[in-house]
């Protein structure tokens, strides 16, 4: 490992052919995936090339810190692999289609206006703060970290007071449309 720190290659290809089935099986154990575990293995030996902090005998076997890597790039990966999965195209319903379509039609006229005045409704039970919370994020299109910068808050507070916000939203959301 210290050649492969000083950026031998042969170092590196030493390690690779030592090493790579270790890393495809553990690779391929926690993904069931081929491909996934293929990419692991080129994540994992692409680390070990450009780490600065390489193995520490002290702290343990070279197998064992091998397989740590091992393990915290396939966590990596899940967890990116999840993000872009969460991305989900989202399909207006057809109230809210009226409220952002061109189309001035007299059902979609009556549509809005009536959103709009149920939306006024619930407004009175938010404070100052939670109305123009919401304004920044719905209507301006501000995200959360934009916001707690410019609040000068932490994010983890915006997206508590967000959350207050839509809870009260949607009772009274709810009630008016029960009503």
């Amino acid at each position: 490992m210290k050649l492969v720190m000083a950026k031998e290659p042969l170092a590196l290809e030493e390690l690779y052919d030592r090493y790579a089935k270790l890393v495809y099986s553990f690779a391929m154990k926690s993904m069931k995936d081929e491909q996934a575990a293929r990419e692991i293995v080129q994540l994992v030996f692409t680390r070990l090339w450009t780490t600065e902090r390489g193995y520490d005998a002290s702290k343990g076997g070279f197998v064992n810190w091998i397989i740590t890597i091992t393990r915290n790039m396939t966590i990596d990966y899940i967890r990116k692999n999840r993000k872009q999965q969460a991305v989900v195209r989202y399909e207006p319903k057809d109230w809210e289609q009226s409220l952002i379509s061109g189309d001035e039609g007299p059902e979609s006229v009556v549509s809005r206006k009536w959103m709009g005045e149920q939306i006024q409704q619930a407004y009175v039970h938010l404070s100052t703060n939670q109305i123009e919370l919401i304004e920044l994020m719905y209507w301006e299109g501000y995200s959360l970290s934009e916001i707690a910068t410019q609040k000068n808050e932490p994010v983890g507070t915006i997206k508590s007071r967000l959350h207050q916000c839509l809870k009260i939203l949607r009772k009274h959301l709810t009630a008016l449309r029960e009503g």
